[in-house]
């Protein structure tokens, strides 16, 4: 990873909600509340990152709602619609050595303990019993696979993850 920070996606603001200047939120927090643990924010107005503070939220349906300050009615919350959520990656959680996000495992070399080279982690997905890393094959896998899931499971299938070398070592058969 380098030096210079980085903006990490939250989110994005959606529809106007009612006529004072709230606005429905699509949050990529585990818990759509949690997306308001981070201020302020940086959301993307015709391609540039602008500073919001978030004055009100609160939790709607299954969803969340939210009035940025200075936003003040529904004409005003409709220039927001589809703009992105951004943080500073410096606001995010400090984590352990053996944690990590998901955004830092997307990209790394995936290969066994034997040294067969499945690809890169092309995407991650959250089941009920463990999340899974979506592996995009080589173009020349020797067994024909296009994708491999393998399942993140600590210990039994993987076995390192590497953040310098940007490397996952698994225990994974290829012809599974």
């Amino acid at each position: 990873m380098s030096n210079q920070t980085e903006n990490v996606l939250l989110g994005c603001v959606g529809a106007p909600y009612g006529i004072k200047g709230w606005m429905k939120i699509t949050t990529y927090t585990d818990a759509p509340q949690s997306i308001f643990d981070y201020s302020p924010w940086l959301i993307k107005v015709a391609g540039k990152l602008v500073e919001v503070k978030v004055a009100q939220w609160r939790a709607h349906g299954k969803g969340v709602v939210c009035r940025f300050e200075e936003v003040e009615d529904r004409d005003d919350a409709a220039r927001h619609t589809g703009c992105e959520i951004f943080v500073k990656e410096e606001q995010l959680e400090a984590l352990g050595e053996n944690d990590f996000y998901w955004r830092e495992l997307i990209g790394m070399e995936v290969k066994n303990v034997k040294g067969y080279h499945f690809g890169h982690v092309d995407a991650l997905m959250e089941t009920g019993s463990n999340d899974v890393l979506q592996v995009k094959a080589n173009a020349r896998d020797g067994f024909g696979k296009k994708e491999r899931l393998i399942p993140l499971v600590d210990g039994d299938v993987i076995k390192n993850i590497d953040r310098d070398a940007r490397l996952i070592e698994v225990d994974w058969d290829p012809d599974f």
